[in-house]
């Protein structure tokens, strides 16, 4: 059975449903969910287990550093997927499994290219900029048991290490890190050709004010049942 281990941010209740519509989306789509096990990774339970020790505060959500201790939760074993959880998957997470694995890689994920973000700000008016290898970090299947992170993605390196070094993939070598195709982390508003695997609202999604017109909004709307439909209004 493979983890999917699906970032969680606890800062409002927004944030809860875009959890609920990846994970609804991930199990529509997979061909075999009984070879899955979808795992809510959420900072405040792996502080209590003291596993997180960070005192930095300088993410953009609560899983800006808790998607680096994946392989530690894997037990340095076998492979595991990390997805933010403003994703909507439209293929079968297993594909990413079957097809962008291998013992050589100690990572996989898109190798985004852009160089500029199309607002100064993201999400719930949360800062952002550009900065190498945006975006590589919100799709990751790591190789748990690869020497490199064994070796690298240690707790102590994980809870000390500085945000560029974990998120530029520093921990590892670049021939280490294998290459899957943007259509599985399609970034909404950044990309305009197909064919698209799984979208990914970097920027904000229906669950968020200023976003409600994005592009493939209406797909994401589908996932969401009519209470949730009213919480997102209510709370706008």
């Amino acid at each position: 059975m493979y983890n999917i281990y699906i970032g969680f941010d606890s800062s409002n209740y927004g944030q809860q449903i875009a959890w609920d519509v990846c994970e609804r989306s991930i199990l529509k789509n997979c061909s075999d969910c009984s070879k899955i096990n979808i795992v809510k990774l959420e900072r405040s339970k792996l502080i209590e287990s003291g596993v997180f020790k960070r005192t930095d505060n300088d993410g953009a959500t609560e899983f800006t550093y808790t998607r680096f201790f994946v392989p530690y939760l894997n037990n340095y074993s076998g492979h595991s997927i990390f997805v933010d959880s403003d994703f909507l998957f439209e293929c079968d997470v297993l594909e990413l499994l079957s097809d962008y694995t291998s013992k050589e890689y100690s990572v996989s994920c898109v190798k985004h290219s852009y160089v500029n973000c199309n607002n100064r700000v993201k999400m719930d008016s949360q800062p952002q900029e550009w900065y190498p290898r945006k975006n590589w970090s919100s799709l990751m299947v790591f190789n748990c048991e690869h020497p490199k992170v064994k070796m690298n993605l240690t707790l102590d390196n994980v809870n000390t290490k500085s945000a560029k070094w974990l998120h530029r993939m520093e921990w590892t070598d670049n021939l280490e890190i294998m290459e899957i195709p943007k259509d599985y982390n399609y970034l909404v508003d950044y990309y305009s050709d197909g064919p698209i695997k799984a979208l990914h609202f970097t920027d904000g999604g229906p669950w968020h004010e200023k976003y409600q017109d994005v592009t493939y909004g209406d797909r994401w709307l589908e996932y969401i049942t009519e209470e949730e439909k009213k919480i997102i209004i209510e709370n706008f």
